[in-house]
Parts: structure tokens; sequence; C-alpha cells
């Protein structure tokens, strides 16, 4: 058995990890997409470390786009397998991809345009995925539950529990029949946050032979539930009652969008909310909304609790859900005090880019970044304190407020990491750490040492190791 680390290697998007079985039979877990700046990695969404057509199955840990984007160009480009995940998750994709192929066309057809117009002496750019090419790629799709090995093949099952890191989240445990005896292969999948807002807390994996593991945060701890709402509301306050300005919010459409909207549901059922208008300014996230509400499966007690006397969590007077694109528009040329939630998280796509390019000058304004945002992204230049940034090819003075909540993120922090895999001290062989920059990962490795677990690698992209 040998494993070999095809993304998210010393990297925090384009998760993909090849498992080849002794007799051949071959597991791709997670198929992300690429998300950023970096010149090394421009060529990353376009090539395989791997040939598609070769793949036997693959196994989705959730919707994320940099665990899920490259699903339609991988059965566009061979493989036709089956895709094993939960079934939110085979929800939350079938919305999702045909967003981000709705992305990759227009950005081919701007390009192409430029091209044109310019006649410049290069090749016309293709997307990397068509709308038709998701609808293909869903045919694939194996939804599955909690708590239930599923066999992929004889000898082989896989075990879904739950990672409350987004609806439908989970970690991924194999039991395998190899050689006469029984082995276990675990991936976390990102671990997300106890005690958080919606979702149930992450449930703990089996006790697996080799583990491969997230470490996004693995150099920080997180503040505290009562402190981050307390936070959040003093900005809220101070940036639209105080100095009348808008508090722009780049969210990912799932999960981190609908966290914030039951927040504010509680802020407005508490009386404390001020009375201005709430704007959730993207088409996916009032589709991943609808989504959330059909799989209650996945809520947590207090959620279910809160729902007794609120039926809607995700909803109240002054909140408003755009889809139109005027509708957009109208927003950026307004100036009364508002809250405006909209992708993506990073600020890289969406119509972000727009309230960012309208807002971003104005000191009454502030911009909030509630999660992590690779550093050459227009949210990962904000959260280093930049004094512009280049928009629309334009560039701005940032004299907006910018604030950083991590708080908010549904990735854990080192603590609650070393907990989710805490049972596996003594027992696991070898830890991968992966989706986390090198930085973070050395940190988070250190960490988990005085915790016990010992033998830690840190691969790079392209690394095979043999397994035994």
């Amino acid at each position: 058995m040998k494993i070999r680390f095809c993304g998210a290697a010393r990297e925090v998007t384009g998760s993909a990890h090849l498992l080849t079985l002794s007799d051949g039979f071959t597991i791709l877990l997670d198929c992300g997409l690429y998300q950023g700046g970096d010149k090394e990695m421009q060529s990353f969404n376009d090539d395989w470390l791997f040939d598609p057509a070769q793949v036997d199955c693959m196994i989705l840990s959730h919707a994320h786009i940099d665990h899920s984007g490259r699903i339609p160009k991988l059965v566009k480009d061979g493989f036709n397998g089956l895709i094993y995940s939960t079934h939110a998750t085979h929800s939350l994709c079938s919305i999702m991809l045909l967003d981000s192929a709705k992305i990759q066309e227009k950005d081919a057809e701007f390009t192409n345009k430029r091209i044109l117009k310019k006649k410049l002496k290069q090749q016309l750019e293709e997307p990397l995925y068509t709308q038709e090419d998701v609808t293909e790629a869903m045919k694939y799709f194996v939804g599955c539950s909690y708590d239930r090995w599923v066999p992929v093949r004889n000898g082989v099952e896989v075990l879904f529990k739950d990672a409350g890191h987004i609806l439908g989240s989970a970690s991924v445990t194999l039991r395998i029949q190899e050689n006469g005896k029984t082995r276990y292969f675990g991936f976390t999948g990102d671990i997300g946050r106890p005690d958080r807002p919606i979702l149930r807390d992450p449930q703990p994996m089996p006790e697996v032979e080799f583990l491969i593991c997230e470490s996004t945060y693995g150099d920080r701890d997180h503040i505290a539930a009562p402190a981050e709402k307390d936070k959040f509301l003093e900005i809220i306050r101070e940036t639209c009652v105080e100095k009348r300005g808008k508090l722009i919010i780049p969210a990912f459409s799932v999960g981190r969008t609908q966290e914030i909207v039951y927040i504010l549901d509680q802020f407005e059922s508490e009386g404390i909310l001020p009375e201005i208008p709430v704007y959730v300014d993207s088409p996916l996230s009032v589709n991943a909304t609808r989504v959330f509400g059909a799989h209650p499966e996945c809520f947590d007690k207090e959620i279910h609790e809160y729902m007794l006397s609120d039926p809607n969590p995700f909803g109240f007077n002054s909140l408003h859900y755009l889809k139109e694109v005027e509708e957009s528009k109208e927003l950026n040329a307004s100036d009364e005090p508002c809250i405006i939630i909209s992708s993506s998280g990073m600020a890289n796509a969406g119509r972000i880019k727009h309230h960012l390019f309208n807002g971003i000058d104005n000191p009454r304004n502030t911009i909030l970044i509630v999660g992590y945002c690779t550093p050459d992204t227009p949210g990962g230049i904000l959260r280093s304190g930049a004094p512009t940034l280049r928009l629309f090819g334009e560039v701005k003075m940032v004299n907006a407020r910018v604030e950083v909540m991590d708080s908010f993120s549904a990735h854990g922090d080192r603590n609650e990491m070393a907990d989710f895999i805490a049972n596996q001290v003594g027992k696991v062989k070898k830890v991968f750490l992966v989706h986390g920059t090198l930085e973070r990962q050395e940190a988070f490795a250190g960490y988990l040492k005085s915790k016990g677990i010992t033998d830690i690698v840190i691969p790079e992209l392209g690394d095979t190791i043999d397994l035994g």
C-alpha cells in the first residue's frame, strides 16, 4: 500500500491524495481546485499527477471547492468510477460545482475577449470545465449516511464520521482487508470546531494505522464564542451606527454565510441588532441556505431547540437575500449603513470583489475577514495589512478599517485539531500533515509531538510514500 500526495501538500487548497492498495486498486481522496495566484501552481488545475482513467474510485470529504472543485475535470479526463460522499455533500456539490463551472466559463470568456480585442498572438482559453461537464460528473456520486461502513469493493469499506466543518463534512476511514489482515487508513478532511453554531461537534475517528491530517491553523488558538459574539456586535455598532458606514464581509457561500446569518438572527431575536438592513449578496449562498434547510440531520441540539421558537434560523425582518445582478449594483451605489455578506471568502471571485472595489477607500466602512485566505488572494492581502489593493486593474487605497476574526473559521485551531486525533496517540504509526502552509505545519508537528504523536511527515507535492 502506498500514498501519493497530489494536492494541498504544503498548500491550503487543491486537496487530493491517491491511495494505491497492494493489488493496484486506486482510491482518490478528494479532488480539489487550487485557489490562489502562486506562479509555481499556475498549471496545477490543468495537469494531473496521475491518470484519471486509471483511478478506480473517489471518496470526497466535503463540498468546499478546494476539495471538490476538479471533479468535473476528473470525469471529463477519463475517470468513470464511483464518487462516495455523504448525502449533504452530494446535495451541496450539485449547486457548488455548477457555480464553479459558471466562473470557469466567464473567466475564459473575459480572457478571450481581451485576446481578440488586442489581437494578441496567443491561443484562446478554454474553461477548465463547463456546466455540462458538471451534469455528467454528478451521475457518478453515491450518497452515504454517517456512521455506517459502506462497501467500496470486496475487502474495502469506507466510514464517514461527522467532521463538524461544514454541512455534510466528514472524516474518512478505510477498512482494508489486505494480505490476510485488516488495516485502517484515515483522512481527517477538514476538522471542524466543537461548540459552534448550527452543526454537530466533530466526532472522533476510529483508531487507524496511518492518518492524513489537516493543519490549517496549526500554530494558533481561536477566541471563545462569547468573546467572539461581543466583538462582532461591537464592530457592527461602530461601523453601521457610529460611523454610518457599511460592514462588508467576504464569506464562503457554504457554512460561513449561514453561521453569520444565524448569529445575526439571534441578535435580532434578543433585540440587540441595530436597525440596519443586512444583505446576503450571492446566488450560491441563497441556494446553499436552502440546502441547509433540507438537511436538519446535520444540525446540533442547540439549533433544533432554537427552531422551536424561531422556525427559520436563517431569516429575519431586516435580512435580504439578493440574486439579481441589478440588485447587487444598486447596493454598491447606495450610501446607506448596512451589512453586506458576499462570496467568495477569499475575495478572489464573485460579487464581493465589486463591493470591495466600491467600498474599500471609504474610511467609514469596515472589511471583516472571517476565515483563512491564501496570502496572494485579495482577502489574504487585506489580512496582511497592505495599504493598497489591486481590483479590476485599478489600485485602490485601503482606507476602510480591516478587521480579522479567525474565530469564525470552520477550521479547528491547534488545540481542537489535537483533541480530535487524541485517540490516535499510541495507536497511529505515522501522521501526514496536509492542508497548511509549511510554517504552520512545522509548528503543529511540534505541538503534536508534545501530545505524544511522534512520527509525523510533512510531504511535498508529488511525494509517494510506501506504507508497507
